[in-house]
């Protein structure tokens, strides 16, 4: 008994700490914010001109017409800390851009304090709008001309090329990509939360739940829809009917900076 007692104490203890470790991660992201899914441009940052925002706007809702794709141009006022790979995938199911059967939507993303921009890519679209491909827009396209201070020029260029893209057209490939950067697939950890409760349940039965919720590891506070992070949150957004149609992401895309 005292030698089962030991065995299982040497298991707890790890599971515990793995347990807390993944549920502050999830914590994290869950105290993300993001901004109102208002139409097919969202300025936040108010870097882009009436006339940039009435142009994107209407090439990408004929892009819809013509193809279904929905494609959304989103400037941040911040990345509240995150990496732009995490926060654009956690902000691409926020809204649920693109089709919720086929995941066709894109996020032309741009941070301009933090000198980052992003082309996050539904599932749907990766084999289309690869990882390649938007490095290329990027590096080729966009950041050419926020480097030379021309933010509307530079948004306005690389929709551009993902909408002639999305549309049947071609990216020039004149320039080889870079290496491409590692994926954040497991951005949001909640699976591991459920894989190691599992393996408690397995482990230690019943007689183990009591010892969890009296740990205070249960508390419920970190998880609800106080963040605002999970699918549907902003889908239903304002301005001129537009909203995503639950479309999910996955982390395919590419980043740059200047």
């Amino acid at each position: 008994m005292a030698a089962s007692l030991r065995v299982r104490s040497r298991v707890l203890g790890p599971l515990m700490l793995l347990l807390a470790l993944l549920c502050a991660g999830a914590a994290g992201y869950a105290t993300l914010t993001f901004p109102p899914l208002t139409g097919r441009v969202v300025d936040e940052a108010n870097v882009l001109s009436d006339d940039t925002k009435a142009r994107l706007t209407a090439m990408l809702a004929q892009l819809e017409q013509k193809t279904g794709d929905q494609v959304v141009v989103a400037t941040l006022k911040s990345l509240q800390g995150q990496d732009i790979a995490a926060y654009g995938y956690q902000l691409g199911r926020a809204w649920g851009i693109g089709q919720k059967k086929t995941n066709n939507g894109a996020i032309l993303i741009v941070a301009p304090n933090e000198h980052k921009v992003r082309i996050e890519v539904g599932y749907g679209l990766e084999g289309t709008l690869t990882d390649a491909l938007s490095r290329i827009i990027i590096e080729n396209a966009i950041l050419p001309q926020f480097r030379a201070g021309n933010v509307d020029a530079g948004v306005e260029q690389g929709t551009v090329e993902i909408v002639r893209l999305l549309g049947g057209g071609r990216v020039d490939l004149s320039k080889e990509p870079e290496a491409p950067q590692p994926q954040h697939e497991d951005h949001g950890g909640i699976p591991w939360v459920v894989i190691a409760f599992i393996l408690v349940w397995i482990i230690f039965g019943r007689g183990f739940w009591p010892l969890f919720f009296l740990g205070g590891l249960g508390r419920r506070s970190g998880w609800g829809g106080g963040g605002g992070w999970s699918g549907g949150g902003w889908s239903g957004g304002g301005g001129g009917g537009f909203s995503g149609g639950g479309g999910s992401f996955g982390g395919g895309g590419a980043s740059g900076s200047w």
